[in-house]
């Protein structure tokens, strides 16, 4: 009986999610503005006329530090997770917690060794120095 409760209380969950979704996207449809034009369909953003394409080709850096940026938004969420029950964790938390420090410390520090985390462009040679070199 107690599963039957759970199974019918998840397919009202679901069936609710669905039907608030199908009103909501249902009123926008009915409500929303229905005027067709030539400046109505162009976009438009904060005042400013959009010039060019959207299509912008970013370094693969960028997502390096993007994904960097998760790991470590990852590693602070563990540690707030850690201190809330660090009297119930005791030492064994504590080493638990400084391991997984150090771990990521190490792999902060090979990830700045490597040059992941460069982003200015390599900077040219003077061409005097170019010059001593070739004579």
């Amino acid at each position: 009986m107690a599963d039957l409760a759970h199974n019918g209380s998840f397919l009202f969950y679901v069936l609710a999610a669905v039907g608030l979704c199908s009103i909501m996207i249902g009123l926008a449809a009915f409500l929303g503005g229905k005027a067709q034009g030539r400046s109505k369909n162009k976009p438009f953003e904060s005042g400013v006329d959009s010039v060019g394409t959207a299509r912008l080709r970013f370094s693969a850096k960028f997502y390096l530090i993007a994904m960097f940026f998760v790991i470590f938004d990852v590693e602070a969420l563990f540690l707030f997770a850690w201190s809330v029950s660090v009297r119930e964790s005791g030492w064994i938390g504590f080493i638990e917690a400084a391991t997984f420090i150090v771990l990521l410390l190490v792999g902060l520090v090979y990830l700045w060794r490597i040059g992941a985390l460069d982003w200015a462009p390599k900077s040219q040679p003077s061409s005097s120095h170019n010059i001593e070199q070739s004579k």
